[in-house]
């Protein structure tokens, strides 16, 4: 659906996140084709408040309510409509006059407003992880039944989406998503004991929030994706691998059953993929980064090392077990993150702080095909639980 001016209407949940101000800037190059409708952050409100100056959108959300006031007066000679909450994010994500809806909060907020636009039949730019990771089966069970386009941002499952096109489920044998290594590649387990917020926020590729960051650096962020790769790709957790390439330059691969691999090769550059799912099924000049192959020395490809990441082994357990393990993974995972940001907890003992949740879940009794309620509430309880097992103290030259 299409509004009068022939304009897609877009909108944007997260739009003052690395990937929501990057979604802005390619729209900005396809203002023929692409029209904001709708913007939501959860509570950034100076640069929320410029963004809608600048792309007059007709709906904003604050996701924090307490803070609707401030946007309310920096947007004096705005007339569209004001939403505040989860419910704002909800009825925007079902909004009719909405097309496509660009889904990048960070975390579990990301969750409601992804299924209800799904649900409301609008095309996906998906970039929230946690979706799939916590509700997979329930997305794309409602995916199927709408039969709505949803499409991956993310850089591998977009490199794997493109790979696919014209082979047969029956010619593909394993796909493979890479990823850089993090900051800690070569790093020792005594020396990951003492890093720094600042050091792991230091990504050698790629510019992102906080979170990912964090994720990325602990390989979390690639363990995610595993979990996404299965609902997205309809793949075995066996046949979804991950390699370090330090270069990010192929940013996936796929092996057909033949013995041939198909990769896709690009800049790091997020612009790319998002402009891949915001035009397709066409293909459109590229205004932003390129590659140029003769300045490729070199393309190396490593095993991870498990021991040093052990995220990325929890992440591929959690999806196996399937139920609400992801749910409960993915929600200690993000307070793990947020209490090492907060210099309460180790680097190195985010992974463990995540297994720890993942046992007393598993003790508790996994539940299999949740509801949305179901998955919100362990969720929850995820959260309370991680919690409660923070040290209540932590000494960084030590790692204790």
């Amino acid at each position: 659906m299409k509004g009068e001016t022939g304009l897609k209407k877009l909108a944007i949940i997260g739009s003052t996140g690395s990937i929501g101000r990057q979604t802005l800037e390619v729209v900005e190059y396809l203002k023929e084709r692409i029209t904001v409708y709708g913007l939501a952050a959860h509570s950034r409100v100076d640069l929320l408040a410029a963004q809608v100056k600048k792309y007059r959108p007709q709906v904003v959300v604050l996701g924090d309510a307490g803070k609707l006031k401030t946007l309310a007066s920096l947007l004096t000679g705005w007339n569209g409509r004001l939403l505040a909450g989860p419910e704002g994010l909800e009825e925007l994500a079902a909004d009719p006059e909405v097309d496509m809806v660009v889904s990048s909060a960070v975390g579990a907020a990301g969750i409601k407003p992804t299924l209800t636009a799904v649900k409301s039949g609008k095309e996906v730019a998906l970039a929230n992880k946690e979706a799939l990771v916590a509700a997979g089966e329930l997305i794309m069970n409602e995916v199927k039944a709408r039969k709505v386009r949803f499409l991956s941002i993310d850089s591998e499952h977009s490199s794997v989406f493109q790979c696919l096109a014209g082979q047969q489920p029956s010619e593909l044998k394993n796909i493979y998503l890479t990823a850089s290594g993090g900051p800690f590649r070569n790093t020792t387990l005594s020396e990951m004991r003492k890093v720094t917020p600042e050091r792991a926020l230091a990504h050698p590729t790629w510019k992102m929030g906080k979170k990912i960051t964090i994720d990325s650096a602990t390989l979390m962020n690639k363990g995610m994706e595993v979990i996404e790769a299965h609902w997205l790709f309809g793949l075995p957790y066996d046949r979804i691998k991950v390699v370090i390439h330090p270069q990010s330059m192929v940013h996936a691969l796929v092996e057909t059953v033949d013995g041939f691999f198909l990769a896709q090769l690009g800049p790091a550059d997020m612009r790319l993929p998002i402009k891949f799912a915001l035009t397709y099924p066409e293909r459109t000049d590229n205004p932003f980064a390129g590659l140029d192959l003769f300045s490729l020395n070199r393309l190396e490809f490593f095993a991870p090392d498990v021991k040093r990441f052990p995220c990325l082994p929890l992440a591929y357990a959690a999806g196996r077990r399937g139920g609400t393990m992801p749910a409960v993974m993915n929600a200690a995972n993000e307070e793990a993150v947020a209490a090492f940001l907060q210099h309460r907890l180790g680097f190195s003992e985010i992974g463990s702080m995540v297994e720890k949740v993942m046992e007393r879940h598993e003790k508790d009794g996994v539940v299999f095909h949740p509801d949305l309620e179901t998955i919100m509430t362990v969720d929850r309880w995820a959260r309370k639980m991680c919690s409660s097992l923070l040290p209540a103290a932590f000494d960084r030259n030590t790692g204790l």
